[in-house]
């Protein structure tokens, strides 16, 4: 049966997603073709009874540049009579139950433009799945209708544990009013994805302590500072007046890529505009050396072979924390936040 892996992605970052699919198809010896569209903000890879659990399966968190992993049963969108949609969206169902269900569209301005049509179609739709009692607390997929029109839609389901928990894989957040920059927003996400509130409350707290390396004018920091860390802010620029003031900030106007803590600190967070190449080697290096235990910190990717490049830097990674015997975990996720970046998480175990 011809089924497909739809993935929600960055508009603009469809050839990077196909990449990725593509190596991944390598890996597990997925069957099957890649469909995608410059500038739609998703991705299809179709085949012939494409495994959708175990261990060939795709997982969303390995996907770098997916924003959220959906099955589809069938390949192919759904068109739909704009004077009954609901029926044969009910038939296509299967009597399947499902956790939730979630109304999209492509983060595009198209996709964008249906918000009104969702608005009045989604609580209809769902008051009918309820009457039917397709919905259950304890299913383990969530049913998403990735619409690419009011009448064309695509009928996938993600599995609850191999997915991103929020619509269009985009977390809400607000910008802090006394941040300094909009860029605080990517490292809240980073939090946030690679980190569950357990975790959030065990390392990020008062008597940890960090070092931001590229900090000016202090967006990354103040999330830092906002957690009750003590932060060392490194950057030649300016900082926030603010963030000096809170004592909790020590500036130090030196080059980033030759400084070391005296002591050990529990955090490394990096967002310098530097070669990707530079600044992996950089992460890895404090990591192996025991400089920090826990590293947020962005690529900025350029603009030709992404995924390549993306590759290359997680192979110096590898090789630097390899050769110092470190037991390690490192990830990498272009979150919604990222613009020609990715964001990687690295840590000792």
């Amino acid at each position: 049966m011809t089924n497909a892996y739809l993935i929600y992605c960055r508009a603009g970052f469809e050839k990077e997603a196909t990449a990725e699919l593509q190596y991944f198809a390598t890996q597990y010896d997925w069957q099957g073709y890649v469909k995608s569209k410059a500038d739609s903000a998703f991705v299809l890879f179709c085949g012939q009874d494409l495994p959708t659990t175990g261990k060939q399966a795709p997982q969303w968190r390995d996907l770098v540049f997916a924003r959220q992993l959906l099955f589809l049963k069938h390949s192919e969108p759904l068109k739909l009579n704009a004077e009954d949609r609901i029926s044969p969206l009910i038939e296509a169902c299967d009597g399947q139950f499902y956790q939730d269900v979630v109304f999209e569209g492509a983060d595009t301005n198209d996709g964008k433009s249906l918000a009104g049509f969702f608005k009045s179609f989604a609580p209809a739709f769902t008051s009918v799945l309820k009457k039917r009692t397709l919905l259950r607390k304890k299913a383990e997929q969530r049913l998403h209708l990735f619409f690419l029109d009011s009448t064309t839609v695509y009928i996938g389901y993600s599995q609850m544990n191999n997915s991103s928990p929020w619509p269009m894989g985009v977390p809400r957040l607000r910008f802090p009013k006394d941040a300094p920059s909009r860029s605080t927003l990517k490292l809240e996400e980073a939090f946030h994805y690679y980190l569950d509130e357990q975790t959030q409350q065990e390392w990020l707290r008062e008597g940890m302590t960090g070092v931001d390396l590229g900090a000016a004018p202090g967006g990354w920091t103040w999330q830092l500072v906002d957690r009750s860390l003590q932060v060392t802010a490194i950057d030649n620029g300016p900082m926030d007046k603010a963030l000096i003031q809170s004592g909790q900030v020590e500036h130090l106007k030196v080059d980033g890529f030759k400084y070391r803590p005296e002591r050990p600190v529990t955090w490394l967070v990096c967002d310098m505009i530097e070669s990707p190449a530079r600044v992996a080697q950089t992460i890895a290096s404090w990591i192996a050396d025991g400089d920090a235990q826990k590293a947020i910190f962005n690529l900025k990717l350029p603009m030709k072979k992404r995924f390549e490049e993306l590759l290359h830097c997680q192979d110096l990674m590898d090789g630097i924390l390899s050769a110092k015997n470190v037991n390690y975990r490192l990830a990498f996720k272009q979150l919604y936040h990222d613009r020609e970046e990715v964001t990687g998480y690295l840590y000792r175990c």
